[in-house]
């Protein structure tokens, strides 16, 4: 008796048969001619040694072997439907879509690290990333149109939340034959007498306003202000002054054949959060991207 020879067709036929006590009925059920379940009978007792019907010219009933074969194998095809429901749910949990709108400056340095990663642990997740200014990115947490977003410091309605995901010192960016380049990090003062390419908008207020006076009026009658980091650097790499930036754009520095200096005395740092709506449960699909956001920021220095 090989027991690796009973299949499931052969179980599903036994169990139709057994409990419809027809081979009419039961073959009507499993959708198979009355040979084919009869075959599978056959062959299933065939495999058993043993009989498990007891049939006479009125009736079909299970022999006293089929009464103890009955519950093992309706057991055994009961937990192969609970295997195949709780791996259809493990596969549901392997897909999915994840919404997340990222600052500009985020969006074109570390996120694509973090898709990479996370595409290629979870391949059937589809992640969508809006980026855009820091307010889109309130914007659309506010209103629902994606899980999280991620973007520097900002007031925010009571219906959000922030998370503190890393906070990093800012930097200056010039060519390689700059003299600055010859320190190891530059003090603010030593910019008084640099044309300053800064960015309009919210990054040089809020920075002027984190910087002593003196060092602020230098951001706010900056000799350029641009929208886009990627401008800046082009001005920079045509000798036009000197921009800053924060440290997550040391690639595109490269890049762009400049160098980047740290900035001291003060110490300025920008803070970037993990913003959501209050009271949002994130979907599988979006925790588990959160877990790898979260390790790749643990596991990389950005400073």
């Amino acid at each position: 008796m090989n027991l690796n020879n009973i299949t499931l067709r052969q179980l599903r036929a036994f169990k139709a048969v057994a409990e419809t006590g027809s081979f009419t009925k039961a073959a009507e059920s499993l959708h198979l001619t009355q040979s084919a379940l009869s075959g599978l009978i056959k062959d299933f007792e065939g495999t058993l040694s043993l009989r498990l019907f007891d049939r006479t010219t009125r009736k079909l009933t299970l022999s006293v072997a089929g009464q103890h074969i009955y519950p093992m194998a309706t057991k055994i095809l009961y937990d192969v439907e609970n295997m195949t429901t709780e791996v259809s749910r493990l596969k549901a949990l392997e897909s999915g879509v994840v919404n997340v709108a990222v600052s500009q400056q985020l969006a074109a340095s570390i996120l694509p690290k973090v898709i990479a990663e996370f595409v290629a642990s979870y391949p059937n997740i589809k992640v969508s990333m809006k980026d855009c200014s820091v307010d889109a990115v309130i914007d659309a947490v506010a209103s629902s149109e994606v899980d999280f977003g991620i973007a520097p410091a900002r007031n925010i309605a009571d219906s959000l939340s922030s998370e503190l995901l890393f906070d990093l010192p800012f930097y200056v960016v010039m060519p390689p034959t700059h003299p600055l380049c010859q320190r190891e990090s530059v003090e603010w003062k030593d910019l008084k007498h640099e044309p300053l390419i800064t960015m309009a908008g919210m990054f040089s207020e809020v920075l002027s306003a984190d910087l002593p006076s003196d060092e602020a009026a230098m951001v706010k009658n900056a000799a350029y202000q641009v929208n886009f980091l990627t401008t800046a650097f082009s001005m920079v790499s045509q000798g036009l002054g000197l921009t800053i930036c924060l440290p997550y754009s040391r690639t595109r520095v490269a890049q762009n054949g400049l160098e980047m200096r740290a900035l001291a005395s003060p110490r300025i740092t920008r803070a970037s959060y993990l913003y959501r709506l209050r009271g949002r449960t994130l979907s599988d699909a979006a925790h588990k991207f959160y877990v790898v956001l979260c390790q790749h920021l643990q596991s990389h220095d950005y400073t």
